[in-house]
């Protein structure tokens, strides 16, 4: 026989659950011990069961009485509102509880049961709810709407809404009714609030009465209509209401709700998605071939309906609307006649402007972003926003729709790379290939690491590959010049260079006519932003396309620098960065002046715009939409990306010699080339090593040749770029390892990184006590820890884990690849669960650059040529070969 339960009442006055064989249906053990462990103060999540009705099954007639019992507290409990942590819901009279002891079925134990063990049961009810409610960090009542949101209703008053398609005048129905209790079958029982008067007249009734009407006198005070339902008593009976009084509670429900009130409206009406009419503007139904500050779109205005255009006898009727709700095509739609003929006028008039010098392509982009008409970047008014819709037409809308697919567009020609593109990688280049046929600027904004030079190469190869009239034009840094080069020999050999550079080159780059020689067969053109500013040949030519890296370069546009790029001429314009915004919303402006200018307005238009939307961030919503099409943007952290990531990347951060540098270099080969004429045998290999010394710290600051305690980061061209980019980690609340080989340099490199980051750092050395350094790797392990950890290559080269950090720094070179791997592991192991960036400081024209590209050319035998150290190689060259290899190019070493 199946098995059940029933309650029955020990001799001490307590509840419990026996067991029994039945033939009644079964009731799942689980439950009913849930139920047991509820009723007799226990954990409470049976608390759900006893009052929600959620046991269909047919329920032995104790259980039945305990679910019953349970039912009443709760109902108490929604009449009278959350408990306070010292407030208890007060047991019933001894006479109610009396009257259920009288009406208890036949349960075992029956004679134990009386008035006291029902109010011992009442707070065991109250007790399981407060532990269940504080277990999900909840209030009691919170807690019991979360179990079943039903129980919300009860002892609350619902405000309900209807059509009443009988009256034409009166087309709809109010009622306010309450609920007193849950039925037991689970479901809410409404009453016409008129009867709560009558059931709670009673003087032991009315703080449930109180606690009912409470949101109403809230709700009055904030709405005068329906203070007037109240004092006049309207609110206690059923009323026929006009279209105009329905939209009144329609349009004031967020406020009802607000005070407490539950409101039930017809299925039609949703807040935000009603049906309802508006101007529609339309873009762009013929987009031009080519986009950009020249193109003109075409502009047409109407009025819909769910997209469907309005008749004109539809029109006058919405003109007459004044009621807020119209029946318009069979149903009840959302109008206001005044507002709606409003906005209609001021689309009339932007077209009839546009009808006479046309719609530029940027007014219309900005128009779709959200903003009003002109230069300035404001939202619309609220009511043209309610009541217009602005879209894009069907020909400027595909056109928009492939800048936001372009991972569907047709492979580049791909001829000439020399290079698997990651799917990240290649959906970059079909981008940049749009947004350049198009003739739209570009901003490939991607995270450090990702790759955008080389999604930039293979841009210039298919283009070039396809017929276009070159030469193209790289904008960079001085020390990102080596970089360039090297990665497009490395990735598309067939591309043909040239360096417009002193160090380079002997061109005259001041002479146009030299200039066009020099390009003659040339695919791209590699300069600084130095040689742009100075040479007007290189801003006279003409480029297919223009590429601006590091672009932050021109973030300040009162710049001569900024300007001078400016003015640069090509058909295609891209600029590569990873901080868009560095510092001020008018890094952006200054970045689109050259990308699309025109696009974000005037300078000083847009000064105003950052003033008002530094004081309301919300509107910066147009903003944002406006740029977005103009800026692909991808993240190490986006799993999109990280699943095509390799686990580790190494770049070359080249670094340019200041004045003080170089001259110190040269004054040591000078020197070292002395010292070979007089010396052989062990001391001229201790001569070429200490002068070797001498040049790696001379390249990392002049103070730490010199000795000196203080190292200016002017000085020096290494602390200069060190600042460039942990500027940007510091502005991502990135970790960074920094590795040197020069104890004497790390307590400067602390200083200068702490004033970076704003925050102090931790520094490892062989001074440092063993007991020390784990206690040190663990607080840099920490998820708040310390922001950049300094180390020797020697003390901290191996045997420490060190994950938090994703970007490691060799400030210095050691020259062997196998040392520098195994301090570039202490990040890049095991736990490491993001991409890791190796970053190589090397100073241009410097025996530095020469020994990385020895290293590079020869990384197959590496560990067999360099297994000792490079300065173990070059101890072993002739005098000529080593001063060849020490000697400083000055033209390479000094920036631009």
């Amino acid at each position: 026989m199946p098995e059940t339960l029933d309650l029955y009442i020990r001799a001490d006055g307590q509840f419990a659950v026996r067991q029994y064989e039945s033939s009644e249906p079964v009731l799942a053990a689980a439950a009913a011990e849930r139920i047991a462990s509820a009723f007799a103060g226990g954990p409470g999540r049976g608390l759900m069961h006893l009052v929600t009705a959620e046991l269909k099954t047919v329920l032995p007639p104790g259980l039945s009485f305990a679910r019953a019992f349970a039912r009443d507290y709760v109902t108490a409990l929604c009449h009278l509102g959350d408990l306070p942590s010292d407030v208890s819901i007060a047991v019933p009279e001894a006479g109610v509880l009396s009257r259920w002891v009288l009406e208890a079925p036949a349960l075992l134990g029956l004679e134990y049961l009386d008035a006291d063990a029902l109010a011992v049961a009442w707070r065991a009810l109250e007790a399981s709810l407060r532990a269940a409610a504080d277990s999900a960090g909840e209030s009691p009542r919170t807690h019991l709407h979360t179990l079943n949101p039903l129980w919300r209703l009860v002892g609350r008053v619902t405000f309900h809404l209807a059509e009443n398609k009988r009256d034409e005048r009166h087309p709809f129905a109010f009622l306010a009714t309450y609920v007193a209790e849950m039925s037991r079958g689970g479901q809410a029982q409404h009453l016409p609030l008129g009867e709560a008067l009558k059931v709670y007249a009673g003087a032991a009734e009315r703080k449930r009465l109180v606690s009912l009407l409470t949101p109403i006198r809230d709700a009055a005070e904030r709405l005068p209509w329906v203070r007037a339902l109240l004092e006049s008593g309207d609110l206690y009976h059923p009323l026929a209401w006009s279209a105009a009084e329905a939209y009144r509670l329609l349009r004031d429900a967020p406020l009802l709700e607000q005070s407490g009130l539950a409101v039930r409206v017809p299925d039609w009406w949703h807040a935000g998605k009603t049906a309802r009419p508006q101007v529609t503007v339309s873009l762009g139904t013929q987009a031009p071939a080519v986009l950009g500050a020249a193109a003109l779109l075409d502009f047409s205005v109407g009025v819909t309906l769910d997209g469907e255009a309005l008749s004109e006898a539809e029109l006058r009727q919405l003109a007459q609307a004044a009621d807020g709700l119209v029946r318009l095509r069979g149903r009840w739609v959302e109008a206001d006649g005044e507002k709606l003929a409003a906005a209609l006028e001021h689309w009339r008039t932007v077209a009839r402007g546009a009808a006479t010098g046309g719609l530029s392509f940027y007014e219309g982009m900005r128009l779709l972003a959200g903003a009003a008409a002109g230069a300035a970047l404001t939202e619309l008014p609220e009511p043209l926003r309610e009541w217009s819709g602005i879209e894009a037409g069907p020909g400027l809308r595909a056109r928009l729709e492939r800048l936001r697919h372009p991972e569907a567009e047709p492979d580049p020609v791909q001829a000439g790379v020399i290079a698997t593109l990651r799917p990240y990688q290649m959906t970059g280049v079909k981008w940049l290939s749009l947004m350049s046929e198009l003739g739209l600027g570009a901003c490939l904004a991607d995270d450090m690491g990702l790759g955008k030079t080389v999604q930039v190469i293979a841009l210039l190869a298919a283009r070039t590959r396809t017929g276009r009239t070159g030469p193209n034009l790289v904008v960079a840094p001085a020390s990102l010049l080596a970089n360039w080069q090297n990665e497009i020999a490395r990735f598309a050999p067939t591309l043909r260079t040239f360096v417009a550079h002193p160090a380079e080159s002997d061109l005259d780059l001041n002479s146009p006519a030299a200039l066009r020689r020099a390009l003659q067969g040339i695919d791209v053109t590699i300069t600084t932003y130095g040689l742009i500013a100075r040479c007007e040949a290189l801003r006279t030519q003409s480029w297919d396309v223009l590429v601006l890296d590091e672009a932050q370069a021109i973030k300040n546009p009162g710049t001569r620098q900024a300007r001078a790029v400016k003015t640069l001429k090509g058909r295609a314009r891209i600029a590569l960065t990873g901080t868009p915004i560095e510092n001020r919303l008018s890094d952006l402006w200054s970045l689109f002046d050259f990308l699309n200018p025109g696009l974000l307005g005037s300078a000083r238009a847009f000064t105003d715009t950052a003033k008002r939307l530094a004081k309301s961030p919300e509107s910066y919503a147009p903003l944002r939409r406006l740029v977005q099409p103009y800026i692909l943007r991808r993240l190490k952290t986006d799993r999109r990306v990280i699943a095509d990531l390799p686990e580790k990347t190494e770049l070359n951060a080249y670094c340019g010699l200041t004045r003080e540098q170089a001259a110190l270099y040269q004054r040591c080969v000078r020197e070292l080339a002395r010292t070979l004429e007089r010396t052989d045998g062990i001391a001229r290999r201790g001569a070429v090593l200490a002068h070797l010394m001498q040049l790696k710290q001379i390249c990392n600051h002049p103070a730490q040749w010199a000795g000196e305690a203080r190292c200016a980061p002017e000085r020096s061209g290494k602390f200069l770029r060190l600042a460039e980019l942990c500027a940007e980690l510091a502005e991502r609340q990135a970790r960074v390892l920094v590795f040197t080989q020069f104890r004497e340099i790390i307590a400067p490199l602390e200083a200068h990184l702490e004033g970076i980051f704003g925050r102090p750092g931790l520094t490892l050395h062989g001074g440092t006590a063993v007991r020390e350094r784990q206690r040190l790797v663990e607080r840099f392990q920490r998820e708040d820890g310390p922001p950049f950890f300094i180390l020797s290559l020697k003390a901290g080269g191996t045997g420490l884990n060190l994950t938090a950090a994703a970007h490691v720094i060799h400030f210095d070179r050691w020259w062997n690849p196998a040392v520098e791997n195994q301090a570039t592991d202490r990040a890049f192991r095991i736990g490491q669960r993001r991409n890791v960036l190796v970053h190589k400081f090397i100073c241009r024209g410097t025996i530095e650059e020469k020994i990385a590209a020895l290293i590079e050319a020869k990384q197959g035998l590496a560990e067999e040529l360099l297994g000792e150290g490079a300065e173990r190689l070059l101890t072993e060259m002739s005098d000529a070969e080593l001063l060849s290899m020490v000697a400083l190019d000055l033209n390479k070493a000094c920036e631009a």
